[in-house]
């Protein structure tokens, strides 16, 4: 039986039948061999509702309920590769060039020996990021999702410097948390290091006591002379394109006084650890 013939068969079926049938080879229903319903078998025919199994219908009926992509979900295992998409392209992006050896030889010959240079877009251009992480604390709850972040950054730009902070930034970061104390780098020499041309992201959970962030004295591990809140002005101020990512989820924000500080501290350049935050982040990043 062809499409057509199998088409017309159906509407008469649908015209004819006034019940509910189960099995045979003729009716809309379940089982048997008929060419329509499902739960049967038939290498030729339309299965309409139901579930399928054998994947042997030629055409399929069925109301299924759609929902929309959640582009706020949380980074996990499954869904890293739409954020390194995000962070591809705003990797990608730019004018820097290349040689393309193998279509300026072709062009060349081409060309009658003439030299005829192509140029195509460099893969990875020269984005700079410089990355400061909270470690420790309230983020050990983050950690798996900060490390699918960080993994990500990492493959993705190849100008990418970072340091870790815990809770605020102050007078020194580090590179190796074991022996943050022994190795330490100073933030007035990261300022100086680095130039403006270097994008500035922050991630961490923004979540401490106020006093940590406007008091000098206020770090819960030193006495920190000046407050976290004048290191984090000097880093904004030396590195216009900035952001903050925060893993904490939304809704809780407008609860946390930390988090409302940290915000208007950044100008309101805080993202989510999401999807839509990210690509809102690079977007921001990119102007």
């Amino acid at each position: 039986m062809d499409w057509d013939e199998l088409m017309e068969t159906l509407k008469k079926r649908l015209e004819e039948q006034k019940e509910r049938h189960e099995g045979g080879s003729k009716w809309i229903g379940t089982g048997g061999t008929s060419p329509f319903g499902h739960g049967g078998h038939n290498p030729q025919g339309i299965r309409m509702g139901g579930k399928g199994g054998n994947k042997s219908a030629v055409k399929v009926w069925d109301q299924r309920a759609y929902r929309d992509y959640d582009d706020n979900l949380e980074l996990g295992t499954r869904n890293i590769k739409v954020a390194l998409r995000r962070l591809r392209k705003f990797a990608r992006e730019g004018h820097e060039l290349e040689l393309d050896l193998p279509d300026t030889i072709r062009a060349t010959a081409a060309n009658a020996g003439w030299l005829d240079i192509k140029m195509i877009p460099e893969r990875h251009n020269n984005v700079k990021v410089l990355l400061l992480m909270d470690v420790g604390g309230t983020m050990d709850e983050h950690i798996a999702r900060v490390e699918e972040l960080f993994s990500a950054v990492k493959s993705e730009f190849k100008h990418l410097e970072f340091y870790y902070f815990h809770n605020c930034v102050y007078d020194f970061v580090w590179k190796n948390n074991r022996r943050r104390f022994a190795e330490k780098f100073p933030t007035w020499d990261i300022i100086r290091k680095y130039n403006k041309d270097y994008k500035l992201v922050f991630v961490g959970d923004a979540t401490m006591s106020p006093y940590e962030i406007l008091q000098p004295g206020g770090s819960v591990e030193y006495n920190n002379e000046e407050a976290g809140a004048e290191w984090l002005q000097r880093l904004t101020h030396a590195y216009p394109k900035f952001a903050w990512i925060n893993p904490e989820p939304q809704g809780v924000w407008q609860y946390r006084q930390s988090i409302s500080i940290i915000q208007q501290l950044m100008g309101q350049r805080m993202f989510p650890l999401t999807l839509k935050g990210l690509e809102d982040a690079m977007r921001m990043l990119s102007k």
